[in-house]
């Protein structure tokens, strides 16, 4: 029988979200005669874990679905049993990597992509804790329907079956290794309240995301169109395109991919950096292969913490890093683009260490690109004012690390990348032990 991974990594209260995760995998197992296994990866303190453990407990039985809520030292024990088969040095920075003291978008899938090849599973499926699932006619409209149709059957197979296709020439035969959807309501990331306040701060520092070298009019349209999601298109219908998918277009809260594509290559296991875990996205896209983008978006909204002093400045610290991580990520992203489907061995698979020589490569980088965007980060800011000058201040204060730590992200990120295809063919021998 096919088995999946429906996963949910949590820091932060999201009772909701794991009875609703908990409906979504009941449904995946009774209309497509599947074994799933809800795994939720649980980093959050110990009153809100107790809470998780209550709604864990709460789920309705349900056949074809076993649950896993593993909290942090559960995962600690099984990434040092996996750590030490690997024979994976070192091992104490492999955990680190692995399972870091600070917030990791990147790391807590990559955990979720070990943990799934443990299980025996073929792909792995991500929500979130701050996002829902729209309904119609009453019923919650959940993105797995689409996933489990298309994911890893050849995409000639499913051409017909798509509302409209965009492979290109050659790519029929390959598998479709990702299906996603978008989100709708509140912008994924938290900067809606700068374009309000000053909309021409707010294109200088998106704009900060973008390469050198994109036409003033595509720049103008790329800035516009980051972190919008879907808008408000509420769900009336099914829609499907099957091709090499935009990162523009699909959001990590809504996402399978195949198990082929996450044993080969991690994400980067960067800290306190929003968008670290879209690296695959962007892979797949310039090496062609097939996807399915549907419109089974999900609802994202903002949770409190986001709201509070503390809140506020971690997750505008946690932007500053992302656009400091932009200017080694893009040039990555200039080499596979320039690639291709020459990103593929014979057999259609990711060259894992073509991979890993461009990210190591971006190490390289002049330390200057990094240095005009804190510049204008801080000017930027200032500009704004209340809050946000808090936020200038620390980057002053952090200024060095901030630029080090970018770096050296890249290069733990080439480090893992080396050591990745080991730890999967040892997680796969481990297995995993337990259930809610």
């Amino acid at each position: 029988m096919r088995r999946v991974c429906l996963t949910l990594p949590t820091h932060r209260a999201c009772t909701g979200t794991i009875a609703a995760t908990g409906e979504e995998a009941a449904y995946g197992a009774r209309q497509f005669g599947v074994e799933v296994h809800l795994l939720i990866l649980d980093s959050s303190p110990a009153p809100v874990l107790a809470e998780h453990r209550r709604a864990v407990a709460a789920l309705p039985p349900s056949p074809g679905v076993t649950v896993h809520h593993l909290d942090e030292d559960e995962q600690r024990a099984f990434l040092h049993e996996v750590i030490g088969r690997s024979g994976g040095a070192p091992p104490d920075r492999l955990l680190e990597l692995m399972l870091p003291s600070r917030v990791s978008y990147g790391a807590c899938t990559n955990r979720a992509f070990l943990i799934a090849q443990a299980l025996g599973c073929t792909s792995v499926h991500r929500r979130d804790s701050d996002s829902r699932y729209q309904h119609l006619d009453g019923e919650p409209v959940f993105p797995l329907h689409q996933e489990l149709t298309y994911l890893g059957r050849r995409a000639d197979a499913v051409r017909e079956s798509a509302t409209r296709s965009k492979l290109p020439p050659g790519a029929g035969e390959r598998r479709v290794t990702m299906a996603g959807g978008s989100f709708v309501g509140e912008m994924s990331v938290d900067v809606a309240e700068i374009r309000d306040l000053d909309p021409d701060t707010y294109r200088e520092l998106i704009g900060l995301s973008i390469p050198d070298g994109y036409p003033e009019i595509w720049r103008g349209h790329l800035i516009d169109e980051s972190f919008r999601g879907a808008g408000d298109t509420a769900f009336d219908g099914d829609r499907t395109t099957l091709a090499p998918v935009s990162p523009m277009r699909v959001d990590m809260c809504n996402i399978a991919l195949d198990h082929e594509v996450y044993r080969r290559v991690p994400l980067p296991p960067a800290t306190d950096t929003i968008g670290s875990d879209y690296f695959l996205i962007h892979l797949l896209h310039d090496a062609r292969m097939p996807g399915v983008q549907h419109n089974r978006h999900i609802v994202n909204f903002h949770t409190a913490e986001r709201r509070t002093d503390d809140g506020f400045v971690a997750y505008q610290l946690r932007f500053v890093k992302f656009l400091l991580s932009k200017a080694y990520l893009n040039a990555v992203y200039a080499r596979t683009a320039a690639a291709g489907d020459a990103l593929l061995d014979a057999e259609g698979h990711i060259r894992a260490g073509e991979i890993a020589g461009f990210v190591r490569d971006s190490t390289g980088l002049d330390r200057a690109s990094g240095v005009h965007r804190l510049d204008v980060l801080d000017d930027a800011y200032r500009r704004l004012g209340d809050r946000y000058k808090t936020v200038a201040d620390i980057l002053v204060e952090r200024r060095s690390r901030l630029l080090d730590e970018a770096r050296d992200d890249m290069a733990d990120f080439a480090l893992l990348i080396d050591r990745w295809e080991a730890l999967t063919r040892a997680s796969a021998e481990t297995g995993l032990a337990g259930t809610r």
